[in-house]
């Protein structure tokens, strides 16, 4: 792609109302665009790295065969108040009535929707355990929305729900989730610890929130360091390593402010071993047995012959938001460097471009056809402007692999530059190799 022919509407001046890391980049580099409070269009750069981020949740889902699916944004309050949660959830609903005055309400969640379509659809033991997830949006009225979209009134999020026939069938499809999840942070480069958490609005025994460090996280969160030392690669897919890996977690004390006791962290947790810091919610899996499927009369037939409510488990990751937590983790010192699974584009070429230098734009062009022939995702800086200006800029939109064509590049040899270090001389066949591994 040219950079002169991409919709990206990049500002000079830190936005004013721009408090976090996320928010200021985002807008500078023109990813996306507010529309009202707490709503913001995705802009082609924004969208770009949002979708991967999508492709890496479903991937991940698959692999443990959660099957995708899609509902609307748009649901009917009926089973919301056949549930009991209609009132109860609060002003963050958003609800609204149809033409006829039918009640109805813009999702801020679907365990009602996915029990109604459940119940409709399965009868018998054998048909389980099913696992079903869709990306879709949804809308909470926060009161207070800021933070761009970490703490935004729409966002896209990745929601599944598990069904199982008994406690101890429903544990094992969360312990599948909590792996899943800890796969899918680990492509990102994210390391994300599974804390403790209060069950809140959605209910439950049992729940877990994935919190990776940052300074400027809203959560306060309290954990043993020891926690961050899990090898999360030594564990599979196997009933008996994802018990381990649970078990294995929760052996080490950390938690969020719902669930932080002063005198239990002091007496569970060696003084030199505390941790206390913030932290930012990038997933948030829960296990609720009956509580949703007891209400609405979710019932299948039981192997002995009797009709037993299912058990449920709900798992949520933020898509959209886990955009901001990368800048938040990655973007240092006006430089923002994206993982490689998740960057808009793969390298980008910035060749030195001005009258007396010809040349250069079209050893440029050279390059980037040869790139695109081996299905790299290649961006192509023909805009004239200083190089100066031109580095500033790429260091914001934050591709790691940069290739300068400029004063020292040789013969057959060219600046290759990974985004926050030195560049190196090397040909093409080299370059081509440091890119694809």
């Amino acid at each position: 792609m040219l950079l002169s022919k991409i919709f990206l509407p990049l500002t000079k001046d830190l936005p004013t109302d721009a408090k976090i890391k996320s928010h200021q980049l985002m807008l500078r580099v023109g990813m996306i665009k507010q529309s009202s409070a707490g709503i913001y269009s995705w802009l082609p750069l924004g969208f770009k790295v949002m979708k991967k981020i999508e492709n890496i949740v479903r991937q991940e889902q698959n692999n443990i065969s959660a099957q995708e699916m899609l509902m609307p944004t748009i649901q009917s309050a009926d089973i919301w108040k056949e549930s009991g949660r209609y009132n109860e959830y609060g002003d963050e609903m958003l609800r609204i009535k149809d033409r006829q005055g039918r009640e109805m309400l813009y999702g801020p969640t679907n365990e009602e929707l996915i029990t109604e379509i459940f119940r409709s659809s399965i009868k018998s033991y054998k048909s389980l355990p099913q696992m079903l997830y869709h990306i879709q949006w949804k809308f909470r009225d926060e009161v207070r929305p800021r933070f761009g979209i970490m703490r935004c009134r729409e966002f896209y999020m990745k929601d599944a729900y598990s069904f199982d026939i008994s406690d101890e069938e429903a544990k094992k499809s969360y312990n599948k989730m909590f792996y899943s999840y800890l796969k899918i942070f680990s492509k990102l480069k994210l390391k994300a610890i599974p804390m403790a958490a209060d069950t809140g609005p959605i209910g439950g025994e049992l729940s877990h929130e994935f919190i990776i460090l940052a300074d400027t996280g809203e959560s306060n969160v309290y954990a043993d360091k020891k926690i961050f030392e899990i090898n999360t690669n030594k564990y599979d897919s196997s009933e008996k390593s994802l018990e381990k890996m649970r078990n294995d977690f929760s052996s080490f004390y950390a938690v969020t402010d719902e669930k932080f006791n002063k005198s239990d962290f002091d007496t569970k947790v060696k003084k030199d071993d505390q941790i206390s810091t913030k932290g930012i919610e990038v997933g948030h899996i829960f296990y609720f047995g009956d509580k949703y499927s007891k209400p609405l009369n979710c019932l299948v037939d039981h192997q002995e012959g009797k009709k037993v409510a299912v058990k449920m488990g709900s798992y949520g990751i933020g898509v959209s938001r886990l955009v901001g937590a990368l800048i938040e983790v990655n973007f240092q010192n006006n430089v923002m460097k994206w993982p490689k699974s998740v960057s808009p584009y793969d390298v980008v070429i910035i060749p030195n471009i001005n009258k007396n230098d010809q040349k250069s734009f079209e050893i440029a062009i050279k390059i980037y056809k040869d790139l695109k022939k081996q299905k790299i995702d290649v961006l192509l800086d023909d805009v004239d402007e200083n190089m100066s200006a031109k580095f500033k800029k790429h260091d914001l939109i934050g591709v790691p692999y940069q290739i300068i064509i400029g004063s020292r590049s040789e013969e057959n040899r060219f600046e290759f530059k990974e985004v926050g270090e030195n560049s190196i001389l090397l040909n093409l066949e080299e370059i081509k190799e440091k890119i694809k591994n």
